[in-house]
């Protein structure tokens, strides 16, 4: 190995799935062989067969679909609001020094913190569940999108304003086609803690959802359960990282040139 060098797609595939059977290697001999108590970890066997009683008994695949809807519903609110003020903050200084101290404070606030008071104001609901995920994702995208505007190259700016470009053509030409690769990426990174923010919307106030599941699960000590719950969520999160990576590879051809 040496430092930056490239690993071909048939080695990431081979390495990726190496560590998974290293893990699941560990994590059967650790349960299987006595060292962990499987009232505390239970072993995969025994995950997966709680997994299928979930699947089969207990309609888990719709408590699945809410989560997937909640995590979309709140991340879409989040991503409209927060991309036009994200470009608007990056290309006007003004805006940038008006909005930036609140951003900033604002997006070190837990988005957990706000549960009571959403519970007050929205009740119990979907809404109360769109609006955590909401909290906890537009402030990210906001800043993260200004700063990535903010730094686009000024020899572009300058030479489309020599060849006549308004301030608006200034936007629409220049930064945006510039900064939209990265935006893009931006918005899959925190597509990921929104998946945080909806398990712990779902623990508190809720009758469906994977949270609702694995805090059931937890009253009846059912690690398997638990287990299940968290891999089901890594597994939707793999996938729609990878669907978000395609997408945005079709979408900018030009950043990979």
């Amino acid at each position: 190995m040496r430092p930056l060098d490239p690993v071909s797609a048939r080695q990431r595939v081979v390495y990726g799935l190496a560590f998974f059977v290293v893990f699941v290697a560990l994590w059967s001999w650790a349960t299987f062989g006595g060292h962990v108590s499987r009232t505390f970890l239970a072993d995969p066997l025994t995950m997966l067969r709680e997994g299928w009683d979930l699947l089969t008994k207990y309609d888990f695949l719709s408590d699945i679909g809410m989560t997937i809807w909640r995590v979309i519903g709140g991340f879409t609110l989040a991503a409209v609001v927060a991309v036009p003020l994200g470009v608007l903050m990056g290309a006007y200084k003004p805006i940038e020094a008006l909005l930036e101290p609140f951003v900033s404070f604002a997006r070190y606030l837990p988005a957990s913190a706000f549960i009571p008071l959403l519970i007050l104001w929205a009740g119990i609901g979907e809404m109360q569940k769109l609006l955590v995920i909401f909290i906890g994702s537009v402030f990210q995208i906001i800043l993260m999108i200004a700063v990535n505007v903010g730094g686009t190259r000024r020899d572009l700016v300058e030479a489309a304003y020599t060849l006549g470009a308004s301030d608006s053509g200034i936007i629409r030409r220049v930064l945006l086609p510039s900064s939209a690769p990265e935006i893009a990426e931006i918005l899959r990174l925190v597509l990921g803690w929104a998946w945080t923010y909806v398990i712990v919307a779902e623990l508190i106030g809720s009758s469906s959802g994977i949270g609702h599941m694995i805090t059931d699960s937890q009253a009846l000590l059912n690690t398997g359960q638990i287990i299940f719950g968290i891999i089901v969520i890594g597994l939707i999160g793999l996938v729609s990282d990878f669907l978000f990576k395609a997408f945005n590879a079709w979408l900018f051809p030009w950043k990979l040139a």
